[in-house]
C-alpha cells in the first residue's frame, strides 16, 4: 500500500542445492516461477513482468509488515537483516511472527530510500512499486540493479509497473509472490505447502459466502473533504468479493485510489469498511460517517454495519486471509 500519497497524515539458512526444479506451477492461483539455476548458483524468476537472475540473499530488507511477514511465514528469519517500518503500520508485536521480527533489527520508522539500504548493506530489498519503491524518493528497482542490490516487487503492485507490468487479481498476486520468493530463497517446498494453506482457507471462506444479491461494501481509508477507498487492485477487494460482497468501487482499475462523497452516496453501500492504521482511530472515523451530512445517512451507517479491518490485513501479505475470514463471519451476520 502506498502510505506516501497524499493528502493522507502520515536466518533459518537453507542450503542451496545444485539444481532446482524448471518451473513451479500451483494450479488455479496464477503462479508461474521460473526457477532454473545455472552453475553460479543463480535462479531466474519475474520481477513484476522482468525475468531476473538472483543469488541467494543473505541480508534482506523488508518495507513494511507485508512484506515482512511473508519472508517470515516462509521461514527466512535468517535471511533477513532488517526492517522499515513507517508510522502508519500497527506494532510488529501485533504480528504473528512477532517472534521473527524480534529475531532482526528496526532499520527506521520512516519511508524507505536507498541510504537506508547501502548502510544496512542489504543484498536483497523486498517492497511494492511506487510504495516503498519510488522515482520520486530515488530508491527502484533499476537504481538499486546499478548498485548491485537485489530487489523484488509484490506482485499487487506491479500492474502498472513501466516497461514490465503484470496484472494479477490481489490473492493470485499474494500466492505468486510467495512462490516467487520461495524460488529466489530456495524454499519451494514451504512456499508451496504455506500456499495450499492459504488457498484452502480462501476456498473455505467462499463456500460459506450468503447467496443472492452480493451486499454493496465500501472501504473507507481516510480522507473527510474527498475518500481515500479500494479500487480492483488491492486486497481488499478480493476480501469483499470471496465473503459474498461488492466493493463498490471495484469497477476503478486501481490500487488506492480517491474518490467523491457524491459516488459513495450513489452506491448506497450496506457496509463499511474501515481500514484502522496511523493516528486517526477507526472509531474517529466511524464518528466522522455518523456526524458529517454527506454520509450519515448511508445505509449501512444508519444501520451501524461498519467493520473494522487492521492495516495489515489490508496489504498484500498472509495476514490477508486472517482479515478475509474474520470479515466473511462479520458479513454473515448482518441484516438485510
Amino acid at each position: 500500500m502506498d502510505v506516501t500519497r497524499t493528502p493522507r497524515p502520515a536466518r533459518r539458512r537453507t542450503a542451496l542445492g545444485t539444481a532446482l526444479a524448471a518451473a513451479l506451477l500451483l494450479g488455479g492461483c496464477g503462479a508461474q516461477v521460473e526457477t532454473d539455476a545455472d552453475a553460479s548458483g543463480k535462479v531466474s524468476v519475474k520481477r513484476c513482468g522482468e525475468p531476473v537472475s538472483y543469488t541467494l540473499p543473505r541480508r534482506a530488507v523488508a518495507y513494511e509488515g507485508g512484506s515482512a511477514d511473508k519472508l517470515f511465514s516462509l521461514g527466512l528469519a535468517d535471511h533477513v537483516y532488517g526492517y522499515v517500518m513507517p508510522p502508519a503500520n500497527p506494532p510488529v508485536e501485533e504480528s504473528p511472527w512477532a517472534a521473527d521480527y524480534a529475531k532482526v533489527k528496526m532499520l527506521s520508522d520512516d519511508l524507505l530510500n536507498k541510504e537506508i539500504v547501502v548502510e544496512a548493506e542489504a543484498d536483497f530489498v523486498l517492497a511494492g512499486w511506487n510504495s516503498g519503491f519510488k522515482d520520486e524518493r530515488g530508491i527502484t528497482p533499476e537504481i538499486l540493479d546499478r548498485l548491485g542490490i537485489q530487489s523484488f516487487m509484490h506482485a499487487e503492485s506491479c500492474f502498472n509497473y513501466p516497461g514490465y507490468p503484470e496484472r494479477l487479481t490481489p490473492f493470485e498476486a499474494l500466492y505468486t509472490d510467495l512462490d516467487r520468493l520461495g524460488a529466489i530463497f530456495r524454499v519451494e517446498e514451504k512456499a508451496a505447502e504455506v500456499v495450499a494453506g492459504l488457498k484452502k482457507r480462501v476456498e473455505a471462506v467462499r463456500a460459506k459466502a450468503p447467496g443472492g444479491t452480493p451486499v454493496p461494501v465500501f472501504l473507507y481509508d481516510s480522507g473527510t473533504d474527498r475518500p481515500f477507498t479500494a479500487g480492483s487492485q488491492v486486497p481488499p477487494n478480493d476480501i469483499i468479493k470471496t465473503a459474498g460482497g461488492r466493493n463498490v468501487f471495484d469497477g476503478l482499475d486501481q490500487r488506492w485510489t480517491q474518490v467523491n462523497w457524491e459516488a459513495v452516496a450513489e452506491a448506497e453501500p450496506e457496509v463499511v469498511v474501515i481500514l484502522d492504521y496511523g493516528d486517526l482511530s477507526a472509531q474517529k472515523k466511524i464518528d466522522f460517517l455518523r456526524t458529517s451530512p454527506r454520509t450519515k445517512g448511508l445505509p449501512a451507517v444508519r444501520k451501524n454495519n461498519f467493520f473494522v479491518l487492521d492495516y495489515n490485513e489490508g496489504i498484500s501479505g498472509p495476514r490477508t486471509i486472517d482479515g478475509l475470514e474474520k470479515f466473511a463471519e462479520y458479513l454473515r451476520g448482518i441484516e438485510r
